[in-house]
């Protein structure tokens, strides 16, 4: 009988559920005894001793329980870091996608409708949802639709910069460059080119004022316009160019680019036909 006896409690008292069950019980057993002793010997305060008193087993039980099962738990600590390492490396980009729509979300650096750019990728915005933004494309240069939709996961909203080119949809500030040889003064007929500008202008003249001002209080910023700026420069090789900047409905910028072109080319080839040569130094004022 004995024989039988000592074995199976040795192999109890080397379970580990054993143990555990015996500390917990002989912990509580101590508590009941000292929290007795204190609604019989104390009169005030019992509250705040029994309190400490709680606290200070809870503590001990999670310390003992902690060094009774360190083992198991650190090989489940490794087991679930390991688990967790390999969720996140199959889900990375779905997280990145998912923090770059919450990043979307509390920073709103765009609204539907509006035109940004992100990269290289220039569009209006269609829709947004947390994997992706869908963008119509749009050719910025020509301020027209391609036709085409872009797709572009979140996650490229946090790796690249985002620009809002909201204002560009009604007004633009429409640069464009005329570059030819050096054979013809430009500032001869540089007057006539603003004549002409401003004639292109004037049907929009009022609204595209009051749209830069809009513009200039909502970014807090001085912009160039709404009056045309031309700027005669010279390029690396010595030709002569003409920088135009016209503030104007965007649908109608290339149709001012052309004609501004048309009549820089009339001029031009007017001024070399009759071999005019003479170099006229404009005021400070036609600047």
């Amino acid at each position: 009988m004995s024989q039988n006896f000592y074995p199976l409690l040795v192999s109890l008292m080397s379970n580990k559920f054993v143990i555990t069950l015996c500390v917990f019980m002989a912990i509580l057993f101590i508590k009941f005894l000292i929290i007795s002793l204190i609604k019989k010997k104390y009169a005030k305060n019992k509250r705040s001793k029994i309190n400490v008193v709680n606290n200070l087993v809870s503590v001990i039980l999670l310390i003992v329980v902690f060094n009774i099962w360190s083992a198991e738990i650190q090989k489940f600590a490794f087991s679930i870091a390991a688990f967790i390492v390999a969720i996140v490396l199959a889900t990375r980009e779905f997280i990145q996608c998912f923090i770059g729509f919450m990043y979307i979300i509390s920073s709103r650096p765009y609204r539907t409708g509006d035109w940004i750019q992100v990269g290289d990728s220039y569009g209006e915005v269609h829709s947004t949802d947390w994997m992706k933004l869908t963008l119509l494309e749009v050719n910025v240069d020509a301020y027209e639709y391609t036709g085409k939709t872009l797709y572009l996961p979140n996650s490229r909203l946090i790796t690249s910069s985002i620009k809002n080119l909201n204002f560009l949809k009604r007004y633009a500030m429409h640069h464009f460059t005329i570059t030819r040889d050096g054979s013809v003064n430009p500032f001869v007929f540089i007057d006539r080119l603003y004549e002409k500008a401003h004639e292109y202008c004037e049907d929009f003249k009022d609204v595209a004022v009051r749209y830069n001002q809009l513009i200039e209080n909502r970014l807090e910023i001085n912009i160039a316009g709404p009056e045309p700026h031309i700027q005669v420069a010279t390029s690396e090789l010595g030709d002569t160019q003409v920088l135009f900047t016209i503030f104007c409905p965007t649908e109608r910028a290339m149709g001012i680019e052309q004609a501004l072109t048309a009549d820089f080319m009339f001029m031009w080839f007017e001024q070399e036909t009759l071999g005019h040569a003479s170099v006229n130094v404009p005021s400070n004022n036609d600047y």
